[in-house]
């Protein structure tokens, strides 16, 4: 697939807060807009992909109306080679990436003895093989500078599996074992990796599980030490607010 990122409405690179651009992999009304809105909001320049690219278009001309620089990339996380062509250009528009937060999946119901091989397969690429894609993508120059974030949405089918949504099920759990695995792997070189759990159906007004009280969880994550920080926070109904 062929990435057409919009005109800008201003010089692309670097934010006048001098803070690297955003990636959100997975934009969509809720959990990927409102983080988008939230890193956007803190200077960070946004790089918003998503397969909807009209959608995409729209919120980020809203965005921008509210002062928060965006630009809007077409990838489809199932394939390769779009979320390939996708990730160069925002690094060919706006230069390193500070921050990326992998919020694509597919949420399909079926059983474990419903699903067919190939299509839990074709799910994985998105829920779990795109997020490798894109880490290991942006991982190399992170480590070159030895600062940078991973974020990944997680889910509470990866620790409470419900049978009638075994596949999402199945890619949580990945998301969980490899926010964990490049957590030991990148440490060492100053990059941080986490992972929000969202344990519960994510919608507004339903206080911590509200798409803005999640975002603010992504955000506390992105603050937090490389040492000693948290690698997974768990969101349900019962949550506190984010911690420091």
């Amino acid at each position: 697939m062929l990435t057409m990122p919009m005109a800008p409405s201003r010089a692309a690179g670097a934010s006048m807060t001098g803070k690297g651009a955003c990636v959100v992999v997975g934009v969509g009304p809720g959990i990927g807009a409102a983080v988008a809105r939230r890193f956007g909001a803190a200077g960070h320049p946004l790089a918003l992909l998503a397969r909807k690219k009209d959608a995409l278009d729209a919120f980020a001309r809203g965005l921008d109306a509210e002062g928060i620089r965006a630009r809007a990339y077409a990838a489809d996380a199932e394939s390769a080679a779009s979320l390939k062509d996708a990730l160069a250009a925002v690094e060919h528009d706006q230069g390193a990436v500070d921050v990326l937060v992998y919020n694509a999946a597919v949420l399909r119901s079926g059983g474990p003895l419903e699903v067919g091989v190939e299509q839990l397969v074709r799910e994985f690429r998105v829920n779990v093989g795109g997020a490798l894609l894109a880490a290991q993508h942006v991982a190399a120059g992170m480590k070159a500078r030895r600062s940078g974030t991973i974020l990944f949405t997680g889910g509470g089918l990866a620790l409470d599996p419900w049978p009638q949504m075994s596949s999402l099920a199945i890619g949580k759990a990945g998301i969980r074992n490899l926010a964990w695995s490049l957590h030991k792997d990148l440490k060492p070189h100053g990059v941080r990796v986490a992972t929000v759990t969202v344990a519960g159906v994510a919608q507004p007004g339903a206080g911590p599980l509200d798409p803005a009280a999640i975002a603010e969880v992504f955000f506390a994550l992105h603050q937090q030490p490389v040492d000693g920080g948290e690698v997974e926070r768990v969101v349900s109904a019962s949550s506190s607010g984010p911690r420091a």
